[in-house]
């Protein structure tokens, strides 16, 4: 029984890579010699809910897989001083921004694919950005100030004067 089970499930794992070659259906000893490759070298997933290989549960039990090698050890501590030198490596902290990003004086300029802005450019974005809510909040969530209080905005899908019921004309008491 247990082997009917690991064929159901070795075919049901293989599916999806079999999908795009409809034209070879594979013969019996074929799934066979699969079923027992994969009990060998561990791929079959174990008993449970884990959802694990055998090998990731046990790794001691199975034979270490072949390592490829793409890059040699040089080629490795070359790209890493490259990186280094040009400040392509990720700055400390969740930011995800590159060194040569935060501390672009630092480190060989660019090449700028964009054309310039000048100073009072920046300046008129960044007067619009506030006006319209469209900065960062505080927070890790990366919504605008606009979503994080939308009544405060014109155009924004509550409005509080709208809220109060207030509609520009004056009412007497």
């Amino acid at each position: 029984m247990n082997f009917k089970t690991a064929l159901l499930i070795l075919s049901l794992g293989a599916a999806p890579a079999f999908a795009a070659d409809q034209s070879a259906p594979l013969t019996r000893e074929q799934v066979r010699a699969e079923l027992s490759q994969a009990m060998r070298s561990g791929e079959m997933l174990s008993r449970g809910e884990a959802s694990m290989t055998l090998r990731e549960i046990n790794p001691r039990a199975y034979p270490a897989p072949a390592a490829t090698v793409s890059k040699t050890r040089s080629q490795v501590a070359q790209e890493l001083n490259q990186a280094m030198r040009t400040g392509e490596i990720l700055a400390a902290g969740e930011s995800g921004a590159k060194l040569n990003e935060i501390a672009p004086g630092s480190y060989p300029s660019q090449a700028v694919t964009a054309q310039a802005k000048t100073r009072d450019e920046v300046r008129h974005e960044l007067e619009e950005a506030i006006v319209h809510g469209e900065m960062m909040a505080n927070g890790e969530d990366g919504r605008s100030v606009k979503e994080v209080f939308p009544g405060l905005y014109r155009g924004s899908h509550t409005d509080v004067a709208t809220e109060r019921g207030f509609t520009g004309h004056s009412q007497s008491l």
